[in-house]
């Protein structure tokens, strides 16, 4: 499978340019985040042992309270995060070869009793961890009810503890030296405060192409053949959801960069109601004119704050894009 791998280069601009805080965002932006889907997560698994079932309302519901949590810093990827593959294992998606419902029908039909123990569980593909392969277990009929229960079950126990374990590690590697690096550049991995700055805003440009090109465009596909069924989280009608989440997450980051600015919030206002407008929960009306017209508004409202980014926000830093791009099928 070809990964979708986030990579920005940069040229320095001339001296003036500003510099935001690299605290306060760490502080305020990426550490409260990263606490919530630690939490959330956490919570995740003890609805999961209290009770498997696909369709328990508990289970479902801490489900979707921590998906929303990684939704909220799935554009923070480096640091801990990509420390051993972390985020991809968290979450798998774009599947292009469907190698997640490949992988969770390999253990349910050989009852692989390498799910008895997380350390066993977080030797197998990544394909079967994470948040899309419960959702396969939680919302898809035919691995609701494929092979043994009990098998099923003890299944969805350890998706969702090893969830929260990798939670736990991306939250215990930021708190535990990683914030500081950034706050205090001069090291290794930040020379100076300008780089730890820029990282931030790759994170806020990568983000919102991540959004636009592959949350909204793998759906959308070409005129002649749309791909409705590869929406983002299609089974549990998150597809929409996750582009708000989205949206939210990337408003907070982008106004804490620009210092609150009005043009950059007003571009992320109208992107968000038109999102709230489109009432197509999983993108299903891309596949009529009227309904594929409307999804490419809102792809064209997330292109007008990406224009910002690039050529408002981005020179303010003192940050001009060279190449920016997600490499995806």
């Amino acid at each position: 499978m070809r990964r979708s791998l986030f990579a920005l280069m940069f040229v320095a601009l001339p001296a003036g340019a500003e510099t935001p805080d690299v605290a306060a965002n760490v502080d305020g932006h990426v550490l409260p985040r990263y606490r919530t889907l630690a939490a959330e997560s956490a919570e995740l698994a003890g609805a999961a042992a209290a009770n498997c079932a696909s369709d328990s309302a508990q289970l479902r519901a801490a489900y979707g309270a921590a998906f929303d949590a990684w939704v909220a810093v799935s554009h923070l990827r480096f640091g801990p995060s990509e420390q051993g593959d972390r985020a991809f294992a968290l979450a798998f998606w774009p599947d292009s070869r469907g190698a997640t419902p490949k992988a969770l029908g390999r253990l349910i039909s050989g009852a692989d009793p390498v799910i008895d123990s997380l350390e066993g569980f977080q030797t197998v593909s990544i394909a079967a961890r994470g948040f899309y392969a419960m959702e396969f277990m939680l919302y898809d009929p035919q691995f609701a009810s494929a092979g043994d229960a009990g098998y099923r079950c003890t299944l969805v126990q350890v998706i969702a503890a090893d969830i929260a374990d990798i939670s736990s590690d991306i939250l215990a590697g930021w708190e535990g030296g990683y914030a500081n690096l950034m706050r205090l550049a001069g090291n290794d991995t930040y020379r100076t405060p300008d780089e730890a700055a820029k990282q931030l805003f790759t994170a806020l440009s990568t983000g919102l192409e991540f959004t636009a090109d592959t949350r909204l465009g793998r759906p959308l596909g070409s005129f002649d053949k749309p791909r409705p069924n590869r929406a983002e989280a299609r089974r549990s009608e998150r597809s929409l959801h996750h582009v708000v989440l989205s949206l939210q997450a990337l408003r907070d980051l982008g106004a804490r960069l620009s210092d609150g600015d009005a043009k950059l919030d007003a571009a992320f206002e109208r992107a968000l109601q038109r999102a709230e407008q489109l009432g197509d929960p999983v993108f299903a009306g891309v596949s009529e004119p009227q309904g594929r017209l409307r999804v490419e508004t809102l792809q064209q409202r997330i292109a007008e704050i990406r224009e910002i980014v690039r050529n408002d926000l981005g020179p303010r830093l003192g940050i001009a894009a060279g190449f920016n791009s997600l490499d995806g099928d």
